[in-house]
């Protein structure tokens, strides 16, 4: 067996980020929020558990394979969020970020991502810059001497060959002329699922036709040790869902939500006793004031400083 970890459970995520939808101190701004977050989580899962598949049918039951599905490193301040990644023997090492697209993807001329939504395109950070960031914190990880690599003379290190996936069901749209296919860093990494067996078969064969592969060629065994000690670094993500979304640590009594809304009539102003409705500091009644000369902004809430900040760059936080 060649698997040497799945896929964490996402579904304690899903519970948790859900619950926050019972809480009476929502406003309609961070429900949206929140729903997209549930809506992204899932179909991550989808596009994950698809490529396992596919990924498992082909190297599961082979040897000279290593197979690690969902794998976080921190290395040096930075995180990788791998979602699969398959090494051989001739230390080919396949890294794999995989993208969930209910209807399909369009990539511009600028190597600029979209994504389809019926007749719309919304725009998205490029997947294949993400997976060269994931690649990078993976030869960090290598360099420093954490993973124990074979030696033949020297070290021997893995050739990173990153691919981004896209579900099997939607469509890729690339730029129509080769040059402007050929300007875009990465393209040719953006594959369907269903072709990543064929390409890792296509490019471990043709090292295995020739000479190349002799000096680094190293056992069933050494593999599945790579694979040990990558697993070994594994570090689950943790999360504090109410804060991500500008949420107190627990809901509030109904009560307390209902001080901390300003009543609708004009020019109204607060006590300086007031405590901010999403952390729950006091305020100043500088800053209260503020807040209820831009109630409208704020949903009509007491927002401390830090908070009435965090409100303006939520909008930014919904891309995916």
């Amino acid at each position: 067996m060649t698997v040497f970890k799945l896929a964490d459970d996402k579904q304690p995520q899903i519970d948790a980020i859900t619950a926050l939808l019972d809480r009476p101190d929502l406003d309609r701004r961070t429900r949206t929020l929140i729903d997209d977050e549930i809506w992204a989580i899932r179909a991550g899962v989808r596009g994950e558990r698809e490529a396992a598949y596919e990924i498992d049918f082909g190297y599961a039951d082979r040897d000279g394979f290593a197979v690690i599905h969902d794998l976080r490193l921190e290395v040096n301040g930075r995180v990788a969020q791998i979602d699969h990644l398959i090494l051989n023997r001739v230390l080919d090492a396949w890294v794999c970020e995989t993208k969930a697209f209910s209807e399909g993807v369009r990539i511009d001329e600028r190597g600029h991502w979209y994504r389809y939504a019926g007749r719309k395109t919304y725009g998205m950070p490029s997947p294949v810059h993400q997976n060269a960031n994931h690649v990078e914190v993976l030869k960090d990880l290598v360099d420093s001497g954490a993973i124990a690599l074979p030696r033949r003379v020297v070290t021997l290190k893995p050739a990173w060959y990153p691919v981004v996936l896209v579900s099997n069901g939607a469509k890729i749209d690339v730029p129509r002329t080769a040059n402007a296919r050929r300007s875009i860093d990465g393209l040719d990494t953006v594959i369907k699922v269903e072709e990543l067996r064929d390409r890792i078969y296509d490019s471990y064969n043709d090292t295995m036709r020739t000479l190349r592969a002799l000096p680094k060629l190293v056992g069933v065994d050494a593999i599945g040790e790579i694979a040990k000690q990558l697993v070994e670094l594994h570090r689950p993500a943790a999360f504090d869902w109410p804060a991500r979304f500008g949420l107190p640590p627990a809901p509030r009594s109904a009560a307390t939500v209902e001080k901390n809304v300003f009543p609708a009539t004009k020019g109204a102003r607060t006590p300086s006793s007031a405590t901010c409705h999403s952390c729950g500091v006091w305020v100043t009644s500088k800053v209260a004031a503020y807040a209820a000369e831009h109630k409208e902004e704020f949903g009509g809430r007491i927002l401390c400083f830090n908070c009435q900040r965090r409100e303006r760059r939520m909008p930014s936080r919904r891309a995916s």
